[in-house]
């Protein structure tokens, strides 16, 4: 238990584990009840039991626990683009859950600065604005990244736009179709080679890209974004061919329909319709923690002979021709 002394009254925290999770409970006891063990439990089990404390203060937040031991990434330093939401947000968390020091590179200033704030510690996590279109900015995301934490052992060129849903091709504008690409594809890019740059001297690291399903079939989004996603697998696995002789993996993530307000703005989908999308695999949803759980896979050493990999986070939805079937 650790307390401040407020006049004759003690905020305190205490911790209690309770079947493999722990819960961070803020609350505000009597000098007596702080140093009476016995009157203190009695004084947490009521306000456990009653949910809450009178003339106090409570709030319980469920925290998963990680031994020290279990922490796939301890010592690790990681940048995630488009780190600020979605799955670069559930990434981030569960990378820093693992022990690695985590920079987001965003251009969701506020929202990156709040999701650094509610990782577990101020000194293992940064953000720094970025426009990964931008060179500069890119090559600026990387060097802080190492100048503050020494080095980088994973990037994850997570940052992605969608764009309109235009299914005839002679809707489609040349602008927008440009927009897509240089955010999608210019920007896995310019992660990728910034990140080589600072990899390669030291032998080691692992460069994940956010694909999509659209990167193996066809029909399933507009032509810029199917484009896009087509290009970002082929270029990691050309960059794994070239930096595998420093040591350096490159592989991707290519999840489904992954259940985010965006998403369901896209596909026009209610809180219950996102499971009907699925054509294979049912009674299961894509989520972006499912999605950090296969980054975190291929970032840490489990991986470690993994390279040039797109790793299919769909379902079995890509294996699937509902147009013809005997089952």
């Amino acid at each position: 238990m650790s307390h401040v002394f407020v006049g004759d009254e003690s905020f305190s925290k205490v911790c209690i584990s309770y079947q493999d999770t722990v819960y961070v409970i803020s609350l505000q006891l009597s000098f007596r009840q702080l140093h009476s063990p016995t009157s203190g439990i009695q004084a947490i089990g009521k306000g456990l039991s009653e949910g809450s404390f009178r003339n106090s203060h409570l709030s319980m937040a469920s925290i998963p626990q990680i031994s020290a031991a279990a922490r796939r990434l301890q010592g690790k330093v990681a940048l995630i683009t488009g780190g600020a939401s979605g799955i670069g947000e559930s990434t981030a968390r569960l990378f820093s859950r693992h022990g690695a020091k985590v920079v987001i590179a965003d251009i969701q200033d506020n929202l990156g600065q709040s999701v650094c704030k509610e990782l577990s510690s101020p000194t293992s996590a940064s953000f720094v604005h970025c426009d990964v279109t931008s060179e500069k900015d890119v090559e600026n995301a990387i060097n802080v990244a190492v100048a503050k934490y020494g080095k980088l052992d994973i990037m994850f060129n997570n940052a992605g736009i969608v764009g309109e849903s235009k299914p005839n091709i002679l809707d489609n504008d040349k602008t927008e179709f440009e927009k897509i690409l240089n955010v999608n594809v210019v920007g896995a890019f310019l992660g990728t080679k910034h990140a080589a740059r600072v990899m390669i001297p030291a032998g080691n690291g692992s460069i994940i890209t956010t694909a999509s399903v659209c990167s193996t079939v066809g029909g399933v989004a507009s032509h810029a974004y199917t484009s896009s996603k087509h290009a970002v697998v082929g270029l990691a696995r050309n960059a794994a061919v070239e930096l595998g002789k420093y040591g350096i993996r490159v592989n991707c993530v290519s999840p489904y329909l992954v259940v985010t307000p965006l998403a369901k703005d896209f596909f026009k989908l209610d809180d219950d319709g996102a499971s009907g999308v699925y054509s294979n695999l049912k009674g299961k949803v894509l989520n972006p923690e499912d999605v950090a759980e296969a980054a975190l896979y291929l970032a840490s050493e489990e991986s470690k002979y993994v390279s040039g990999h797109n790793l299919l986070i769909d379902g079995g939805f890509t294996i699937v021709n509902p147009a013809f079937g005997i089952f």
